[in-house]
């Protein structure tokens, strides 16, 4: 393993801002550590980094404990959101600073600089200071100078979160090639969760200290492991069911829930892919209203309303709304294909640990 965090715990003061964490990044992986704000994401990379002690717990890296090591002897390379360049700096002073603070020979400076200058795209630009460049230039800048002396490890925090839309979807594709490319092994922080879906080949889910989740992206979306992964991660629609006779219910909907005590109260989750509606109202056993369609590009989200007034969000493709003669106000079946019994409890594991199959269910056509 290139990182492993042993039931690591940060406090400041009394608030504990990173509680009981365990997890580990394998060599040349790109983890994504993602969740709200003060979820405390953030102090884990800065603990990994040096720039925090934790309170209690282990950090390695490559196998020898870090926790009393600085973090000029860590190895790390470290960019920070707002890129933090030298302002009085080039850019290939910026690049080349922390080679000349580890005194590399001067024309070994000037063949990496040069070898990261056309590596990142930087050619003909580096005797601009940052306040010529662009945002995406000058974050790329900070990722260059990060990775100058070789580190055995990267870590971003928010390392796009500072530019616009179009220059962050860009700088996510970069960020893949250039990972596959140089095969380091990087950490980076987020809270959008589009961005970490797309980067990350396993993504560690935060909240309030805890980690939630660790698992490949298609892994959390589909397979979440309490509810508020499930409602972090993507789109769901979350009911409360009261269970009797082995069935729960949310209004007319009815939902498999053997092993449960009559009276008992469970919460399952279902993304909007899983509701499937059709314009025969025959054709599924729950009929509901199209409300309202939402245009999101290639896909479109509906607003579905059964007649007990519970509201449910589907997606589609336009040409299968199309197909289906589907419009604003008309009256459709539907059916759900499959469901997650929800656990409202913080989820501590083991790093490897997955949703049993037992609790993601097949409803079928029929129920």
């Amino acid at each position: 393993m290139s990182i492993e965090l042993r039931n690591v715990t940060k406090q400041f003061g009394d608030v504990v801002a990173v509680n009981n964490v365990s997890f580990s990044v394998k060599d040349g992986e790109l983890i994504g550590l993602l969740g709200p704000s003060g979820g405390g994401k953030t102090t884990v990379l800065r603990m990994i980094a040096g720039l925090e002690v934790p309170t209690a717990g282990e950090i390695f890296i490559r196998g020898q404990r870090v926790n009393d090591l600085s973090v000029q002897q860590r190895n790390i390379g470290f960019v920070f959101q707002h890129y933090a360049l030298f302002k009085n700096m080039n850019v290939f002073k910026n690049i080349a600073f922390g080679l000349k603070i580890k005194k590399w020979k001067r024309a070994d400076i000037e063949a990496r600089v040069a070898e990261l200058l056309k590596l990142f795209g930087l050619d003909g630009l580096e005797k601009r200071y940052p306040h010529q460049l662009s945002g995406g230039q000058r974050q790329r800048v900070a990722i260059a100078r990060a990775l100058a002396p070789k580190p055995s490890v990267l870590l971003l925090d928010e390392p796009f979160g500072a530019v616009d839309a179009k220059i962050r979807q860009e700088l996510r594709e970069w960020l893949v090639h250039l990972h596959t490319d140089l095969n380091v092994t990087t950490i980076f922080v987020t809270h959008d969760q589009e961005e970490a879906m797309e980067v990350s080949n396993r993504i560690v889910i935060f909240s309030r200290g805890y980690m939630e989740q660790i698992g490949p992206p298609r892994e959390v979306y589909e397979q979440p492991l309490n509810e508020f992964v499930a409602r972090f991660i993507g789109v769901m629609n979350v009911l409360e069911l009261v269970v009797h006779n082995g069935v729960g219910q949310a209004g007319e909907l009815a939902f498999p829930a053997t092993g449960y005590v009559d009276g008992e109260k469970i919460r399952v989750g279902f993304r909007p892919f899983a509701v499937q509606i059709s314009s025969e109202l025959n054709e599924h056993p729950y009929q509901a209203t199209l409300n309202h369609t939402f245009f999101l590009g290639v896909m479109l989200r509906v607003e579905l309303e059964l007649a007990s007034g519970l509201i449910l969000r589907a997606r589609m493709t336009k040409e299968e709304y199309a197909r289906r003669a589907l419009y604003d106000g008309r009256k459709v079946s539907l059916n759900i294909r499959n469901y997650t019994i929800l656990s409202q409890e913080h989820a501590p594991l083991a790093p490897e640990l997955t949703v049993p199959d037992k609790f993601t269910m097949n409803l079928g056509e029929g129920i």
